[in-house]
């Protein structure tokens, strides 16, 4: 451990019990929201990554997904992560660490997430999401960090009415085409090539190129450029002050409001996507694109109201034994970096073109059950690993880069 910094990491009775669980759970959606990018070697290109439905379960799958899962992830994980930002900042500053020294620390904690994500982009998956909250932290925390609680909210809001302009104007944009019109052209954009490019080519070598290109524009893209991802880190930097997750009954209001708006707004911003995609409201080319802008806008409310939800969740669990299936998710969120991580272990090679190819013969509704399986299967690792008191390989690795030689495993 660095002679500079008063304390090592988070020590396992320093945890809180919502942030875990809603991390473990996250990590469920996470996977499932992964899942159509890996189903490769369709005819004809299309606007979503989800492909055709081929059954009746394939469109309620995808109905599904569209609406729960698909673009409200991303913002969860990043308040959570501007969550864990505040609280290790907090604790660095109140076991004397100076200011300086606790930033030093923060921003080398996100420049090696920068460095898991491009690793991880080039051995397995290009949609990874690490390097987009290394990158985003490595800004925020430099612009932010110091800023007080009335800063944090104002930019949130300015962020956030941005995004709701944004999204009004590209709807307004669309509406004001011509029935019948393409728009000028015959189709907005063609999601497909990034699935056949990057799960659909046999080379590994060449994937891997194609993995880490992709990746650096979502890195830029996802962590700032969609607004989604900062807005969520702000605030769940705010709330991380605040303890909000770590003291929910001081908060049950807050916690209560937020979970019903957030993902009754996320909810209808994505199932009005879900009815256009599976076929039921027939829409435009362009349309179908404004809703991906509806669906970004209106994932950041449902994805911050997830948090919330888990916060109640935690707070209901309080003193109330987990239970096996329990223990196992909330040990997943301990180890959330090593079971993401995992997760593409248990994807890539054996969907991906490269390797054993069965995403081109899978469909929307058998890959879900496979993302649900792969998830249990962290569960189950998670809980051995828990019950050894064993942290997760990649959380031990990332500790000891950040911290130094001296970092040991917490009590």
């Amino acid at each position: 451990m660095s002679r500079h910094l008063a304390r090592g990491p988070v020590r396992g009775s320093e945890r809180a019990l919502a942030p875990d669980l809603a991390r473990g759970f996250m990590l469920l959606l996470i996977v499932v929201a992964n899942t159509p990018w890996y189903l490769w070697g369709r005819d004809g290109d299309r606007l979503s990554a989800h492909p055709e439905a081929e059954s009746f379960i394939d469109q309620v799958t995808q109905g599904i997904i569209v609406t729960t899962v698909d673009l409200r992830v991303y913002p969860m994980f990043a308040f959570l992560f501007g969550y864990g930002i505040a609280m290790l900042y907090q604790r660095q500053i109140a076991a004397g660490t100076t200011e300086k020294d606790a930033r030093v620390l923060l921003q080398k904690r996100n420049l090696w997430l920068l460095v898991f994500g491009f690793v991880h982009a080039l051995l397995l998956w290009f949609g990874d999401i690490l390097g987009a909250y290394g990158l985003a932290g490595l800004l925020l925390v430099w612009l932010f960090i110091r800023r007080r609680d009335v800063t944090l909210i104002v930019w949130s809001a300015i962020g956030a009415g941005l995004l709701l302009a944004l999204t009004l104007l590209t709807v307004a944009s669309v509406s004001a085409i011509p029935e019948g019109s393409d728009g000028g052209a015959e189709q907005p954009f063609d999601i497909y090539f990034i699935i056949e490019a990057a799960n659909g080519e046999s080379n590994y070598f060449a994937s891997a190129l194609t993995r880490v290109g992709f990746w650096l524009f979502l890195i830029f893209f996802q962590g700032i450029f969609s607004l989604a991802v900062p807005i969520a880190i702000l605030l769940g930097i705010w709330a991380g002050r605040r303890r909000i997750l770590e003291e929910p009954a001081e908060h049950l209001v807050l916690l209560r409001n937020v979970a019903i708006a957030g993902i009754t707004i996320g909810w209808l911003g994505g199932g009005a996507r879900a009815l256009a995609k599976v076929g039921i409201w027939e829409v435009s080319d362009p349309m179908m694109f404004a809703f991906e802008q509806v669906q970004l806008a209106t994932g950041l409310a449902g994805g911050v109201g997830y948090v919330a939800l888990f916060g109640l969740v935690g707070y209901w669990l309080r003193g109330r034994t987990l239970g096996i299936f329990g223990t196992g998710i909330v040990a997943v969120g301990k180890r959330s970096l090593s079971c993401y991580l995992a997760q593409s272990v248990l994807c890539a090679p054996i969907l991906a073109a490269w390797g054993l190819g069965l995403g081109q013969h899978m469909y929307s509704a058998n890959m879900a059950v496979y993302a649900i399986a792969v998830w249990l299967i962290t569960v189950v690792g998670a809980y051995i690993l828990e019950k050894r008191n064993q942290r997760g390989p990649a959380e031990v690795v990332l500790r000891r880069l950040t911290y130094g030689k001296e970092a040991r495993p917490p009590a």
